[in-house]
């Protein structure tokens, strides 16, 4: 396709950004390929030629093979299981399991970074430009649809129909209500708790992400801190094989001259390997550049 926009300098594509976007909440998605390379815009389950010759059927029994061997073996990580599919792809996605999810990113100077971090050169040597890609479709998202799930009407009890009181249970074991608070208060950790049947029932009119119909913009859990420095989201694909049509996206192409000077610009603006990957790998990946590319103070 052809860009819609060629950027060569840090405030041409903010310019950008800011003036041509629409006017609503935009997902924004960094390449050091373009699509026109080869760089389609799919999720990492399409980039493999054995995924691709399977059949529908043998794709999905593929998926979910992989999702429950890898679920068995998050008990020896952590304290409860995830209460759903969403979040289990979620965690397989951020540990390197190719799934149907594609990262996407609200910060449109991340998604930069992540274009200019890396310059690309083709089979023969020659600089390649890249891009930030910018999605222009509206795909429906999954907090919205949990939030409208759980507005469904209730029944207002009476006299005749309220559920008469019990006695407490903990009682015959030396429990009180306060312990049985605490007891609940475990279930929780690094933001998965283990569901209970109410939240179950209001769950059930979400399909998971594998039988979804159309595409769909999950906010995963902060897992993990690079999810929370990096504002990332997750874009579930209905249908994982295909690349994202012309009409979904916008292309911003940043040409290859200008990738130095906006790395450095980014730099200065906390924008860089140690904020958005807050770890030590973040940190060595700054340092290394800091140190030993641009010969810059630390």
């Amino acid at each position: 396709m052809s860009a819609e926009f060629t950027v060569d300098n840090l405030k041409a594509f903010l310019d950008a950004v800011r003036n041509e976007l629409p006017a609503r909440r935009c997902y924004f998605r960094g390449q050091s390929r373009l699509i026109d390379t080869g760089y389609e815009l799919r999720p990492s389950i399409a980039r493999y030629e054995g995924v691709q010759a399977l059949t529908p059927y043998e794709r999905d029994k593929l998926e979910r093979d992989c999702l429950d061997t890898f679920e068995n073996h998050l008990l020896a990580h952590m304290p409860q299981v995830p209460r759903d599919e969403w979040v289990t792809l979620a965690i397989a996605q951020h540990h390197g399991l190719p799934t149907r999810y594609l990262d996407w990113t609200t910060n449109p100077l991340v998604a930069l970074y992540f274009a200019v971090r890396q310059s690309e050169q083709d089979g023969e040597g020659s600089s390649l430009d890249s891009a930030v890609y910018v999605l222009t479709s509206e795909p429906k998202r999954y907090a919205d649809l949990k939030r409208n799930q759980n507005q469904g009407v209730r029944p207002v009890p009476d006299s005749l129909t309220e559920k008469a009181e019990e006695d407490n249970p903990y009682q015959d074991y030396g429990l009180d209500e306060e312990d049985e608070h605490e007891m609940d208060a475990v279930q929780v950790s690094f933001g998965i708790a283990e569901s209970s049947e109410e939240e179950s029932d209001e769950q059930e009119g979400i399909p998971s992400p594998f039988d979804i119909t159309e595409n769909i913009i999950y906010d995963p859990p902060h897992l993990a801190p690079r999810i929370r420095a990096q504002d990332g989201v997750l874009l579930a694909c209905h249908r994982p094989l295909q690349p994202l049509e012309e009409r979904d996206y916008l292309e911003i192409v940043v040409k290859y001259d200008s990738h130095d000077d906006i790395r450095r610009q980014l730099d200065q603006y906390g924008v860089f390997d140690k904020q958005l990957f807050p770890d030590l790998d973040g940190i060595a990946k700054w340092l290394k550049y800091r140190a030993f590319e641009i010969g810059g103070d630390l």
